[in-house]
């Protein structure tokens, strides 16, 4: 059975906001720590009035594991203690990311204390929440992207453990880790709610295939869903899953997460000219919606460049179907809502793929620029959710009505 709390919502607002804080190690091995190269450290104050005009009442925001844990089990909370105040002060809701990329130094998801030390540093995020905030619900999203990030450092030797071939193991040792700091939360804390962050995708085979191509091509698209079949239980059961450690399906859904196997074509997100293969968002958001039966949120959406406010009237369009259809959609996090810099060049491209673009000062934070288009798009897509929110809500109040009828 889902955790009790599981049907209620949470969320503060719909519409959301994600700061980029990854801290890992990039394909140099060079230490990325996006927190302060964005200038959201120095700027939390003026980050979250920004966020007032647009009715971004709940933000996702990172602890930095490889910052809070210099020394094995030793942590130094300060930076979390400074954002919780900020948040209280501008009333913001944050979700909490635990370990967003980044490992120690001396930890890797292969390592045998990895999961170990990730579930001490669960239950001391805990106790030094509960410290501060003894009343409200608490959201956590243990680990951020596991299928990603098995990729990327299983098989791609793009971050650590920098390995080709072992991308299972990495997913395994990740999973194994987050499914003992989900328990050791609930220990502390039974009403915590766990996010899951995981990248929605579709994996096509290529036009006119075959039989072995269209079936090699399903069973690629389904592993997307490997590691919250470990959380639930599902799957690898002797890792301890169960279905109560799964409360919010989160969804990460960018413009190049439509490919076809082998390859890896990117299906283009308008599907001009009509390719059959392309799948719409409210499309996926169903399908993941009915594996699991978990209310979803868009966990991470963003596009680079001069198109993001066409993909914002898209996310929009799509998430009003997904509405319309009775799917229980909770929220869409705009991630980054901040420019950020690229992860392996930091000195030569930024994404432009925030609400802010940044402006890079010397010996200063970024200075923040609003991207206008963007923000009007935001606006328009608000009304467009808004109205199916309505009509769903009111369509809901006729069936109970209906349903009060029938009975005398």
């Amino acid at each position: 059975m889902a955790h009790a709390a599981t049907h209620s919502n949470p969320f503060q607002s719909f519409w959301m906001a994600g700061y980029e804080c990854t801290d890992q190690l990039n394909c140099f091995g060079n230490r990325v720590d996006f927190l302060p190269l964005t200038g959201h450290l120095q700027l939390l104050d003026d980050d979250y009035q920004g966020l007032q005009q647009y009715s971004l009442g709940t933000v996702r925001e990172g602890i930095r594991w490889s910052q809070i844990e210099k020394t094995p089990y030793q942590y130094d909370w300060s930076t979390v203690r400074t954002m919780l105040a900020a948040g209280q002060r501008h009333g913001i809701q944050q979700v909490w990311d635990l370990c967003h990329f980044g490992y120690p130094d001396d930890l890797t998801p292969l390592h045998p204390m990895f999961a170990r030390r990730f579930s001490a540093l669960c239950r001391a995020f805990v106790q030094m929440y509960r410290e501060l905030r003894p009343e409200g619900e608490l959201i956590v999203t243990p680990i951020n992207e596991v299928s990603f990030m098995s990729w990327l450092g299983g098989d791609a030797r793009g971050t650590s453990p920098y390995c080709v071939g072992q991308g299972w193991e990495v997913k395994y040792g990740l999973m194994r880790a987050y499914i003992e700091g989900v328990a050791a939360m609930r220990e502390l804390d039974p009403g915590i709610r766990i996010l899951t962050t995981e990248p929605l995708i579709h994996i096509v085979p290529p036009l006119n295939a075959t039989k072995a191509q269209k079936k090699q091509a399903r069973e690629w698209t389904d592993n997307q869903y490997q590691s919250v079949d470990m959380l639930c239980g599902r799957l690898c059961p002797e890792l301890g899953g169960r279905p109560e450690f799964f409360d919010i399906m989160g969804v990460n859904y960018y413009y190049n997460n439509q490919w076809e196997i082998h390859t890896h074509h990117r299906l283009p997100w308008v599907n001009e000219p009509y390719d059959p293969r392309w799948r719409p968002l409210h499309h996926l958001l169903r399908q993941a919606h009915e594996r699991y039966g978990r209310p979803l949120v868009v966990s991470e959406t963003s596009h680079p460049g001069l198109d993001r406010p066409h993909w914002m009237r898209m996310v929009a369009q799509e998430c009003a179907e997904t509405l319309r259809q009775g799917v229980p959609l909770w929220g869409v996090c705009l991630y980054p809502i901040l420019d950020r810099p690229d992860w392996d060049f930091l000195d030569r491209e930024w994404h432009r793929s925030g609400l802010w673009d940044a402006v890079l000062r010397p010996n200063e934070p970024p200075l923040r620029v609003l991207h206008q288009p963007y923000a009007d798009a935001l606006l328009e897509g608000q009304q467009t959710v808004a109205a199916a929110l309505a009509e769903t809500t009111a369509a809901s109040a006729e069936l109970v009505g209906s349903l009060a009828r029938s009975l005398y």
